[in-house]
């Protein structure tokens, strides 16, 4: 390539990924049984032969050792936690303890069976009820439902509880109000949900401009959808006018719980005057994320949002006679939305995020949040350093908390190399790129969260990184654009890869 790295394809490079049915060969086994030493029995015998399959399973025949082979070399393909820092803004992919996942494989905990009575299930519902305790304390609201599974799943749980509040009341409201900032979640749950989206501008302080929030504001409004920080790391400092300005129009208050991981132990969305919150298990509390699942992402809810929380619920019920306490799910809720999923939740991400919780205590977990705001400050401060306090300077001019946005705008201009460049390079360096081009309204934006669980070092190497390559491109900006080189792939069509998947094997 001209101007950049004058480099052969990488070994997986060459290798093309195939799947474990292209590896199928006829006849090859990973194992064979003995034959039984009991009279067999005719299938049909066994099996009802409604459920028997008219032709046999179309299965990959491949050897044991291929198979190891296939599935470690596929795992390579991808980066991972395990492999290097990721700091993507507003996803909070820090490193999750691997005793966690040792309490979650045990086998009262694994082998549970989800339609198992509650009365042989006593020790899954009580974790199960602490956890909602747990969660209910962290956000200083009254009452959890841990049906949801994911943050998305939550914000549409959200708004269904808010139309039912609505509905209860006699009132039919169009409009969900949601700032410009916001996930790219919220606007699309509000679609899903039924309402109207109404956007809200940010001021220069990178907050909620409250001029626009109280003119946009009526008997409409069914809701505010925020997250504090927000999306640009930011803090906002008009909460409680916020609040009010929401409530006065009768509308409720929906904190979208993608950025606790900044605030826990010090302040609480419930306290802020958010009447329904979402926690992401699988950002916040333990629960390895990314990989399309599984996840979590629990409802908390003030008083008045109570009634019409999923059912069934996780209950404590005092023991009779002085007994032991019984934990049971309760059905008897005539106001609520109904059930949001089959059984009762991912069990094991509770497991995990219960023994995190349990693991770091109150004080844990506000150091936790602690060291992820010092963490993220630490590198700005590096960053506004040298070329990258010239080339990709900090979006609003302000201390973030757990994350920052920086705009590439100026490397674009005066070097020649967008974000995407800079993303795509920085993988050659060993590291994950920030999420880029979000939020929306800053310019080239890259997202940068470091979370609380990287050292200095690390902070100082992507900060090294970040001005290698802006050194590298005042040069020869062609390397940036043609990266990355070292990757198991070379640089994709995006667009084709969202617009057109290719999500099918065919077999045979």
């Amino acid at each position: 390539m001209a101007n950049g790295p004058q480099i052969t394809e990488t070994p997986m490079q060459r290798d093309r990924a195939t799947t474990i049915y292209e590896r199928s060969v006829e006849g090859r086994r990973a194992g064979t049984l003995p034959p039984a030493e009991v009279p067999e029995k005719p299938i049909d015998e066994l099996i009802p032969k409604q459920l028997l399959r008219e032709r046999p399973a179309e299965l990959p025949e491949i050897s044991e050792p291929e198979i190891v082979r296939h599935y470690n070399r596929i795992s390579r393909r991808n980066f991972d936690l395990d492999t290097g820092f990721y700091p993507l803004g507003s996803c909070t992919m820090k490193y999750n303890p691997r005793l966690n996942e040792r309490v979650a494989a045990l086998p009262g905990h694994a082998r549970l069976h989800p339609a198992q009575e509650p009365a042989r299930a006593q020790g899954a519902l009580e974790l199960m009820w602490l956890l909602q305790r747990s969660l209910s304390e962290i956000c200083g609201l009254p009452h959890v439902s841990l049906q949801p599974s994911a943050g998305s799943h939550g914000e549409l749980a959200g708004l269904l509880l808010t139309r039912a509040y609505h509905a209860d009341r006699g009132e039919e409201r169009t409009k969900v109000l949601t700032p410009d900032t916001a996930h790219g979640t919220n606007p699309a749950t509000v679609t899903m949900a039924g309402y109207e989206v109404v956007k809200v501008a940010t001021n220069e302080r990178g907050g909620v401009d409250v001029d626009d929030l109280r003119a946009k504001a009526d008997e409409q409004t069914a809701c505010l959808m925020l997250t504090n920080p927000n999306t640009l790391g930011l803090f906002d400092e008009n909460i409680a006018e916020i609040a009010k300005i929401v409530h006065d129009a009768g509308g409720t208050l929906y904190y979208d719980g993608a950025n606790l991981n900044a605030i826990m132990g010090h302040t609480r969305p419930g306290d802020m005057g958010f009447d329904i919150v979402h926690v992401n298990l699988h950002k916040s509390f333990s629960q390895p994320h990314g990989g399309g699942g599984p996840g979590a992402g629990p409802i908390a809810t003030s008083n008045r949002i109570e009634p019409f929380l999923p059912r069934p619920q996780v209950v404590r019920r005092e023991g009779s006679n002085g007994g032991e306490p019984v934990f049971d799910l309760d059905y008897d809720r005539p106001k609520s939305i109904g059930r949001l999923r089959g059984f009762q939740g991912n069990f094991g991400v509770f497991v995990r995020s219960y023994a995190y919780i349990l693991s770091l205590g109150a004080d844990g977990l506000q150091e936790a949040s602690e060291t992820a705001v010092l963490n993220a400050n630490y590198l700005l401060a590096k960053m506004r350093e040298g070329r990258s306090g010239r080339y990709t300077p900090i979006a609003f001019d302000r201390r973030p908390m757990h994350e920052f946005v920086l705009s590439g705008a100026p490397a674009k201009r005066e070097l020649g190399v967008a974000t995407l460049d800079i993303a795509k390079r920085l993988l050659d360096h060993g590291m994950h790129p920030p999420t880029v081009y979000f939020p929306l309204l800053v310019d080239e934006a890259l997202m940068v969260e470091p979370t609380e669980t990287e050292t200095r070092e690390t902070l100082d190497a992507f900060a090294e990184a970040i001005d290698s390559i802006l050194a590298e491109a005042e040069e020869s900006p062609e390397i940036a654009k043609g990266a990355p080189y070292t990757t198991p792939v070379r640089r994709l069509d995006e667009a084709a890869a969202a617009r057109k998947p290719v999500i099918r094997q065919p077999l045979g």
